[in-house]
């Protein structure tokens, strides 16, 4: 049974990017986690106000610097003074709250590094980019938060408050029965996420593959190049950029997604997407895989193509009940926002620089565990 504890009701601010809205009105996993998590603590009880676009949706207070989410904003040439903007907002009425909940990686540490006000900051992004070591040995006393163990690599010094997974509301998906006869490729086209290599997998499998995924400006080169010409070939159907519906009803049906990343991913909200579907995932063993994809229960971990393929003959095997559950107990919304709670609490009482945290969505005296997503930053456009 999932027991958790009570929290006294908390003022929170939660500080998003604004390059989307919260939600994002397609893609943007930052902004996507920061909307679930502020509903399920308004729904908790807790007064949280949201910063963020004014296009945004939200249950929660909104306080907006801008009209409109600025990937959608006609004009906008630089992001960042728009950010800086939205931090002179949150530090006039800092005083008004518990705790600040920052998603905007390090671009108010200037700031929070000189308050005594409580908060913490969620890094949602690759960490293994060299110049982070300068921000990071700066401000050694900023509290922040990842998504995976794995991120947090790069940055081993950093004063890591917890480690979060990312979660979605438990009604978001429902499980499906994986009758479609095909895998799916589902997020970004990019050389990291190497859609490639899942449709050499499919190809070498003889099974059909769907590929539903955004492509931005700065890939739209490699896609050119080495992925369209990809699309021609008879296995391969491409679905262009989905929405929710449609993407619960391609993964239920999926015989398992490909996941052949080939670059340190923070989280993957798509892998805890099918496991909401009950789908099992093929993945390649880097970032943040071999923490969030349970070998043969909730997927199969391989290192090449032909292992993979070979994985697809098995895949049938596991249970998509299993995975379902193991979805609900460590990917819910609910268990993020209660992980989240803990490390609040933590921080405004001074309990100490590290949280004990469920494990698996239960209670565990003793269990250490880290708190973490997708891509890199963020204020100049969400990557994921």
């Amino acid at each position: 049974m999932y027991v958790v504890k009570s929290f006294e009701s908390m003022k929170i601010a939660q500080i998003s990017p604004l390059c989307e809205s919260v939600p994002p009105k397609a893609y943007g996993g930052t902004e996507r986690v920061v909307s679930y998590l502020t509903e399920e603590l308004v729904r908790q009880g807790h007064e949280v106000t949201l910063f963020a676009s004014k296009d945004s949706q939200t249950k929660a207070q909104l306080v907006s610097t801008v009209e409109q989410s600025l990937r959608l904003k006609e004009g906008v040439l630089d992001t960042v003074a728009h950010h800086i903007v939205q931090m002179q907002e949150v530090i006039e009425r800092m005083h008004e709250f518990d705790i600040l909940h920052f998603h905007t990686d390090y671009i108010h540490f200037p700031v929070t590094s000189n308050t005594s006000i409580p908060h913490v900051t969620t890094l949602h992004g690759r960490l293994d980019i060299p110049d982070l070591q300068y921000i990071y040995n700066k401000f050694k006393n900023q509290p922040v938060i990842s998504i995976s163990d794995a991120q947090r690599k790069p940055l081993p010094h950093a004063e890591w408050a917890g480690t979060v997974y990312h979660g979605l509301p438990l009604n978001l998906y429902t499980k499906g029965d994986g009758d479609g006869d095909y895998v799916v490729f589902l997020g970004r086209i990019s050389p990291e996420k190497a859609p490639d290599k899942a449709i050499e997998i499919a190809q070498r499998a003889g099974i059909p593959i769907k590929i539903a995924a955004k492509i931005d400006k700065a890939d739209y080169e490699y896609y050119s190049q080495k992925i369209k010409p990809l699309f021609k070939l008879p296995h391969v159907e491409y679905l262009g950029e989905i929405g929710e519906n449609e993407k619960e009803q391609l993964l239920q049906k999926a015989k398992a997604l490909l996941f052949p990343i080939n670059w340190p991913e923070p989280f993957g909200m798509v892998l805890a997407e099918a496991m909401a579907c009950g789908t099992p995932t093929i993945a390649f063993p880097n970032g943040s895989v071999p923490e969030l994809v349970e070998e043969g229960k909730t997927g199969l971990i391989v290192h090449d193509t032909a292992s993979a393929a070979s994985a697809l003959k098995n895949i049938d095997a596991l249970d998509r009940d299993l995975i379902r559950n193991t979805f609900e107990k460590r990917f819910s919304v609910q268990v993020m926002a209660d992980n989240y709670l803990y490390i609040y609490d933590n921080i405004i009482n001074k309990k100490g620089k590290s949280i004990e945290l469920p494990v698996n969505g239960q209670l565990s005296i003793g269990a250490k565990r880290t708190i973490a997503s997708e891509g890199y930053l963020h204020i100049n456009g969400t990557r994921g």
